[in-house]
């Protein structure tokens, strides 16, 4: 998904900002950050509620956090004293205040296995037939960059009965709701998932509506 405001543009899918068609660089935590606020907007979200997801388990000081806001200020051109885009109140966090429009999503495609997707934030990754690793490294399915998450973590097994989730003998762990994932673990529509401290979501509407027509069908 492609976020528009002013001149720059966010492009959630590929991690890339954008002002006047010019890609500008962000380290991937200022670019969390930016990623974060835009995704909560108009939301103020708080310095701690900030650092617990930028830095997750971690402890930051302040002064790491005002270095990621003027780092996004100078890339899309901000000012703290009259911003347009992200301001400040003082005391307790910040806020994404610019008016934005997005690209409308790709109009859907018919397929044989229900559709299904990993929401983390304001992201989504769709899931196709096969399998999709999840981890830190660049070169994964899914990429989430969190301190806690292995570079090769976990892996989501797409297949016509159904989606299978597995830990890649990670450190710190892969959990199904609460428990920990050990061995290869069914999903369903709406299940919670932990990749280390990461918390992820599991989406598959057709899925869940399969199961329960089979059941009425039963009764």
């Amino acid at each position: 998904m492609k976020i528009r405001f002013g001149p720059c543009t966010v492009d959630l899918d590929t991690r890339q900002l954008l002002r006047n068609g010019k890609e500008i660089h962000l380290t991937p935590k200022a670019y969390a950050l930016l990623e974060i606020l835009i995704s909560d907007r108009p939301k103020v979200v708080s310095k701690a509620d900030l650092q617990q997801r930028i830095w997750p388990d971690t402890f930051v000081v302040e002064a790491n956090l005002s270095s990621l806001v003027a780092e996004v200020r100078t890339a899309l051109d901000d000012r703290a004293r009259a911003p347009r885009y992200l301001r400040t109140v003082h005391g307790f966090g910040y806020a994404f205040c610019a008016t934005t429009t997005s690209d409308p999503a790709p109009p859907a495609v018919a397929a044989d296995l229900p559709s299904c997707w990993l929401k983390w934030g304001g992201r989504r990754f769709p899931l196709a037939e096969g399998h999709h690793v999840i981890g830190r490294d660049p070169d994964v399915d899914i990429r989430i960059d969190a301190s806690t998450v292995s570079r090769r973590h976990a892996r989501l097994v797409v297949g016509a009965k159904g989606v299978l989730l597995e830990d890649f003998g990670s450190k710190n762990g892969t959990f199904h709701g609460e428990t920990r994932v050990t061995s290869p673990v069914t999903l369903t529509d709406g299940d919670d998932i932990r990749i280390g401290s990461v918390r992820v979501t599991f989406h598959a509407p057709a899925l869940q509506l399969s199961t329960e027509t089979q059941t009425r069908t039963r009764q």
